[in-house]
Parts: C-alpha cells; sequence; structure tokens
C-alpha cells in the first residue's frame, strides 16, 4: 500500500484520470478478488488483471444507492447453476473500457448488508449493457457510465468467494484501500497546483515586485503548504497500517476525508493566486480546480467519512467512571 501511495503521489501531479485507469484496474477493480475470490478466480483473473490485458470495474452505486450502499436494489435469482441480473449500476468508472466488472448484487431478501453478494461479470455476457458516457464538470478522460442488467445469466462460478451473503463486507475492505490511494491522489494533485502557484507567483510582477513578495500571498502559499505536509504524513501513515495487517478503516476515512478537502483549498488557492489567469484555461489551473472537486465524492463523501470515524470511535469507546 505504501508503494501504491507514492506512485499516486506522482500521478496525481500529472493528470487526475491516469486515476482512473490505474487506480480503479488495479483497486477496487480487482482487489475483491484478490482478498475474497476463490483460487480459481484469483488464477483466471488476477494475472490479466495485472498485465493490462483486462481493464477492471467496480459496480456499486446506483441510481437510488449512493453513500446508502446496502440500500442497492439490483438483484440476483439463482436459477439451477446460474443467477440472473436485473438493475442498473451508475456514474461507473472504467465502465467503457472494462473487461469484467465487480456487481454487488442482492441475492436474498434480507434487509440491509446481510443479503448483498458480490459477482464477477464479463464484458459481452448477455444481458449486459452500458448507457452513454458521462457528461461532467471535470476529468473528461476519465470514463464512465451506467451499467444495465437485463435478465443478465451469470454462471454460479462467478459468485466472488463461492459464497453468498458476504459481498457487502468485501466492499467495505475494497473501500478502506480505495480511500487511501484518493487520499494519495489528492495529496499529489496538490503539490502540482501548490508548486504551479508558487513558480506563477514568482514570475507574476505587480506593484513593481514579484506578487510572491506579498505576505497575504505568502500567507496562502504557507497554508497550502502545512496542509498538505500533514495530509501526506497521514495517508503515508495509514497506508503502513495497513501493510502491517492492520485496521484501518478509522485511518482510511480520517486521511481520504482530510486530504481531499485540502487538496479543494489548496486548488481554490491557487486559483486566487493566478487572479483572473486562473480562470483562463491556458494556465491549467482551472483544470485541476474543476478536477480535483470528485475527490470529496467518489468512495464515500466528506460527510459519510465523518459518520464512519465516528461511529468507529463510539465502537471502541470505553465508558470511564466520573471522579
Amino acid at each position: 500500500m505504501e508503494e501504491e501511495v507514492r506512485i499516486a503521489f506522482e500521478l496525481g501531479q500529472r493528470s487526475p484520470v491516469f486515476r482512473s485507469l490505474i487506480g480503479t484496474n488495479n483497486g477496487i477493480g480487482s482487489i475483491g478478488i484478490l482478498l475474497d475470490g476463490t483460487e480459481a478466480q484469483k488464477a483466471r483473473y488476477l494475472p490479466k488483471l495485472a498485465a493490462g490485458e483486462l481493464i477492471g470495474s467496480f459496480c456499486l452505486t446506483e441510481p437510488d444507492s449512493g453513500s446508502d450502499a446496502a440500500s442497492l436494489k439490483t438483484t440476483a435469482r439463482k436459477d439451477g447453476d446460474f443467477y440472473v441480473l436485473n438493475g442498473t449500476k451508475r456514474f461507473i468508472t472504467n465502465a467503457p473500457e472494462a473487461g469484467i466488472y465487480t456487481v454487488m448484487a442482492r441475492t436474498s431478501d434480507a434487509k440491509g448488508a446481510s443479503g448483498i453478494s458480490a459477482f464477477i461479470v464479463e464484458r459481452g455476457t448477455p444481458g449486459l449493457s452500458l448507457g452513454k458516457p458521462d457528461k461532467k464538470m471535470g476529468q473528461p478522460g476519465a470514463h464512465t457510465s451506467d451499467v444495465i442488467f437485463e435478465n443478465c445469466r451469470v454462471p454460479a462460478s462467478q459468485l466472488i468467494g463461492g459464497v453468498e451473503g458476504v459481498g457487502f463486507k468485501t466492499t467495505m475492505k475494497v473501500l478502506d484501500k480505495g480511500r487511501i490511494h484518493i487520499a494519495a491522489m489528492a495529496v499529489g494533485a496538490s503539490k502540482r497546483m501548490l508548486r504551479d502557484a508558487l513558480n506563477y507567483a514568482m514570475e507574476r510582477r505587480q506593484f513593481g515586485q514579484p506578487i510572491v513578495e506579498f505576505q497575504l500571498v505568502q500567507a496562502m502559499l504557507a497554508d497550502s503548504k502545512a496542509e498538505l505536509y500533514a495530509a501526506e504524513c497521514m495517508v503515508l501513515d495509514a497506508a503502513r497500517r495497513r501493510d502491517e495487517g492492520r485496521d484501518v478503516s478509522i485511518e482510511a476515512s480520517c486521511a481520504k476525508y482530510f486530504a481531499t478537502e485540502m487538496c479543494g483549498r489548496v486548488a481554490n488557492r491557487a486559483v486566487q493566486v493566478h487572479g483572473g489567469a486562473g480562470y483562463i484555461s491556458e494556465y491549467g489551473i482551472e483544470r485541476f480546480y474543476r478536477d480535483v472537486r470528485l475527490f470529496r465524492l467518489y468512495e464515500g463523501t466528506s460527510q459519510i467519512q465523518q459518520v464512519i470515524i465516528a461511529r468507529g470511535l463510539m465502537r471502541g469507546a470505553e465508558i470511564q467512571p466520573r471522579g
């Protein structure tokens, strides 16, 4: 995980869209198979995913189920040696290019998370189709679309782990890793934006001197560096804890929450330092401003991270007697 976040620090300084192909494929698009798949599933798919022969995608979000993932409505009905999937998944990254889709579907009428199972569905399976590519505020190179299942017959051997009802647990493990990855991308993008803002401030002259000499500009640069340093430390710590095999649910959410919110503030300051030039596409900073806005939404919104952190604290709390 530490190696992955260090790569993400670099990728994030170029363009966040690289994350969508590489990060999704090596992360949420394949990690469910790696963690909970059968040996046969691992042998069939992981080498191809690692080699780039297959692109992976993760199908969780639905039109009526986003942050409340346990309320998903896509169904998987057992029919002999097959499952029949019906439902629609929304905002699915890599969907137009994906060769396989990790799909969360409800295999029982049990309410909440207990009835959810995970499946590997291959591209070209009859009954699987894609919606039109989404037009987004930013990251146009990161392709997303709906993934639609209409009486899609999937062999029972494609049930991840061969066990029903544990798909939500797989999802949570996948998202812990994904959140650290997104946090690392936010750090990388922030490094790029701060560097661009500093370079511009040193070159741009007003009132007879570079604007970097003005203390209010210096304050924006200093605040950005301090927050960026804190976020980078958080991400590396969370990654190392995960590499040690520890439960990092709270730490992953902390890193994702702080780093992505930090990134939004750095983007805002970077545009401000550029002044009018920051609003012009030629300078590039406005693209980052739009691109990084998504970091605070996917892999769980900032508000969902707050809930996860608070609930984790509550579970681990020991009530101390007064006095």
